[in-house]
């Protein structure tokens, strides 16, 4: 993101010409904006002694488009800089006295509908293209993001497609493992905050290499996103403790279908005959009443 968007730098440079109550706001913003992306105008307000309307009209003489607007540059701007003890606090205010099911489902269904507003239809299907292009696909998630990565990974692998799925113990282990990538492969990267440095050197490394690249993050300010051919991107709660993942396993999911359908005869053979492996080697339960 630009300098000019970033707020902390804007309260510092506009501060000698605020009023008081203006004085108060950015005061709190500067020292607690980790608390402050997260507050409602209303709650803003109330914390620092001020009216909800005094807030809003704040934003606005900063040049956002109101508060909302205001509010989400603050949250990409502290977005790879929030510590798990601060998104744990974030997280114990936000549920206090609520009900948790319902409001992480809600959460959950919101990222969605603004993943299926802003996702690119274009990139995703010139992916898959990509995908269905490549010698050999790499697949590349850290920390939490490994969990999809492996899911992803697991299901190109069923549509015979040559997969390589890259672990991240190590540093030397990533690049040992991605080493030999060229221009006639590609690395689907999928990063979210806080974004690992051993996913964005893997891509650097990979890109460097003329490789394809497909990223599969929460925002166009990804650090992973300036390398990528196609970018596919998927909401996510930065404010939880615990990562949202609905969002980018929905898009992985769509990923998965849009390639069985194009390579539909190929996989049905391959089902057909697993189906036949299966059964020999008894890798599932029989259903209820079937002979054994």
């Amino acid at each position: 993101m630009e300098d000019k968007n970033n707020i902390i730098e804007k309260l510092t440079t506009m501060r000698f010409g605020f009023s008081k109550s203006q004085k108060l706001i950015a005061d709190f913003i500067s020292d607690h904006y980790d608390k402050a992306a997260f507050m409602t105008a209303a709650k803003l307000g109330e914390k620092v002694g001020v009216s909800e309307s005094t807030v809003v009209r704040f934003a606005s003489e900063l040049g956002y488009n109101g508060y909302p607007d205001f509010q989400r540059v603050l949250r990409e701007i502290i977005k790879n800089k929030l510590t798990a003890a601060q998104r744990m606090e974030i997280t114990s205010t936000k549920f206090a006295e609520k009900d948790v099911l319902k409001t992480v489902l809600s959460s959950d269904i919101d990222k969605l509908r603004q993943t299926l507003e802003s996702v690119s239809v274009e990139d995703f299907t010139s992916s898959i293209d990509t995908i269905m292009n490549a010698r050999i696909v790499y697949v590349l998630g850290a920390r939490t993001c490994f969990s999809i990565a492996n899911f992803l990974g697991f299901y190109l692998n069923l549509i015979s497609l040559d997969v390589r799925l890259i672990t991240t113990n190590s540093a030397s282990e990533t690049f040992e493992q991605i080493f030999a990538t060229s221009e006639n492969d590609v690395v689907i990267a999928i990063s979210y905050p806080r974004y690992s440095r051993r996913t964005l050197n893997a891509v650097k490394y990979a890109y460097d290499k003329k490789s394809k690249i497909i990223a599969i993050t929460d925002s166009e300010i990804s650090p992973i996103v300036k390398y990528a051919d196609q970018t596919l991107i998927a909401r996510s709660d930065m404010s939880n403790f615990v990562d949202s993942l609905v969002a980018p396993l929905s898009i992985i999911n769509a990923l998965i279908v849009a390639l069985v359908m194009r390579n539909r005869n190929k996989v049905t053979e391959n089902f057909n005959a697993l189906e036949n492996i299966w059964d020999e080697y008894r890798v599932y339960e029989k259903p209820i009443g079937k002979d054994e």
